[in-house]
């Protein structure tokens, strides 16, 4: 959030602080208008596709469940999938009895809410980061690598959650997104990494996504593969 500037300081510091200070607010516009161009032009372009993706939960490193999905793009933007195959599919509780069975159905339970919790960032709305923009919540953020550049997005669904897109400079092009948030609580995190790839054609397409559920060490992990054209 940008912290105000006192009024005297601003009086007296006018024509040493004003030029910076503008020469950063339109570079950061451009950047947040950049991100929103390659956003719209990714998801039009996904449009026309339709793909594999193979998601895998896993407890400390132990896979619980593995589905196959075929994947394309709704009218509505959102992701539509059909469940393909399971090569690792979830225990049955049918016959289970006390500790053990609430212990797994809790674990599948906390999994639902991970997951809808990272469907909620994906994809990202530009029209609410604009609206943030507006009002201070995002700003510019070293990307630590020579030829990159980040912003970051403060409070993007809920208080204090962050939203970090980074960009290669030439050609433009969004290559991660980082998100910070929490189920009910700040002490519930919720971590997740997207990596994008290219299609021949230049289409950007998240290749991995990682979904950490810190309370429970749950992770949940999306790779897609395979992508042909839709036939209309």
């Amino acid at each position: 959030m940008k912290a105000g500037i006192p009024a005297a300081l601003f009086l007296t510091g006018l024509f040493v602080y004003a030029a910076p200070s503008l020469a950063q607010n339109a570079s950061l516009g451009q950047k947040v208008q950049q991100v929103k161009q390659l956003m719209a032009a990714n998801q039009q372009q996904l449009s026309h596709y339709t793909w594999q993706m193979q998601e895998t939960i896993s407890v400390r490193g132990d896979v619980k469940e593995q589905n196959v999905y075929q994947v394309q793009l709704g009218p509505d933007g959102q992701q539509v999938r059909t469940l393909t195959a399971q090569p690792v599919a979830p225990s049955s509780g049918g016959r289970q009895r006390g500790i053990i069975h609430r212990v797994k159905e809790d674990f599948k339970t906390y999994a639902q809410q991970v997951g809808a919790l990272a469907k909620s960032y994906s994809p990202l709305n530009p029209a609410k980061i604009q609206q943030l923009y507006a009002r201070g919540a995002v700003t510019v953020k070293s990307a630590g690598t020579p030829g990159y550049s980040s912003i970051l997005i403060s409070n993007y669904l809920k208080q204090g959650d962050a939203v970090v897109l980074t960009l290669r400079n030439n050609p433009k092009t969004l290559t991660s997104i980082d998100v910070s948030s929490y189920l009910t609580q700040p002490s519930d995190g919720v971590t997740m990494q997207v990596r994008f790839a290219s299609l021949p054609d230049g289409t950007r397409y998240a290749s991995t996504v990682t979904v950490n559920g810190q309370n429970k060490n749950l992770t949940i992990v999306t790779r897609s593969t395979n992508f042909t054209t839709r036939t209309r």
